[in-house]
């Protein structure tokens, strides 16, 4: 697990950006699989997930984590989801003590927000698509919605895929530069023709820099490059395996 000394030394705030390392599941799954959307046994996920809320000091209970569908949507949340509720989104938001609220990544960019003086957190998951379409944004305004001052944030970007392993075609780039021209300084040309490699943490960081927060900070952490460390889709990919783990990304307010 990965901790921060920035967040650690909040009072009240409890986090952590789990590695694989920990866990009870086997083969491709080998770790701390937090996937409940994946192939992995139940029980072995379920197991891991009773291991992070229990390094968070709080019960799997309230370990909420949304249902990610690669969207712009926020939730506040105040209790666990039950059965009915709508659990699609892509970051969640609270200020409710001993509930631990988290995002799943295999690449894409985990984001934990905290404003220890209102007690306001905030954990998102932004890949490319939740990036150009807003997650962090809305994040930021859920958070204030509740209460937070973004002058008083602390936004922290976890692991993920690094720009030397995130290769992409031209129409993964048109996309960006149909939104600003000045989105090409996220890319630089690859070994491949007509190709190029992606710098999502950069892209991210650009987005949060630009919402007058107390302070963003970068882990500088690859999920690609160590796979001893992290659950990886691109790896994945590439070794034509069939399925893949994710690792969870959390914060809680303490009581």
């Amino acid at each position: 697990m990965i901790k921060v000394p920035e967040l650690e030394a909040m009072q009240r705030i409890s986090h952590g950006f789990f590695t694989r390392e920990g866990g009870v599941s086997e083969g491709i799954y080998k770790g701390l699989n937090v996937g409940l959307g994946s192939d992995d046994n139940r029980e072995h996920v379920l197991e891991n997930r009773r291991r992070v809320a229990n390094k968070l000091g709080t019960t799997p209970e309230k370990l909420v984590t949304p249902y990610q569908v690669h969207s712009a949507k926020v939730l506040s949340v105040s209790a666990p989801f039950t059965e009915q509720d709508d659990k699609r989104a892509d970051a969640l938001v609270t200020k409710t003590p001993d509930l631990a609220i988290g995002i799943l990544t295999a690449d894409c960019g985990p984001v934990l927000f905290a404003d220890p003086t209102t007690g306001v957190i905030g954990a998102a998951h932004s890949g490319w698509k939740g990036a150009v379409d807003g997650i962090l944004p809305n994040t930021i305004e859920a958070m204030q919605k509740l209460g937070a001052n973004p002058a008083h944030i602390t936004a922290v970007m976890g692991p993920m895929i690094s720009q030397e392993a995130y290769e992409v075609g031209p129409e993964f780039m048109a996309h960006f530069l149909d939104r600003s021209a000045a989105n090409e300084c996220f890319f630089i040309p690859s070994a491949k023709a007509d190709h190029a490699m992606f710098d999502l943490p950069a892209f991210i960081k650009a987005q949060l820099d630009g919402f007058g927060l107390k302070q963003v900070i970068d882990v500088n952490r690859c999920t690609y490059c160590d796979a001893d460390s992290f659950f990886s889709y691109r790896r994945t990919t590439h070794n034509k395996e069939s399925d893949y783990g994710r690792q969870i990304s959390t914060i809680m307010l303490t009581a």
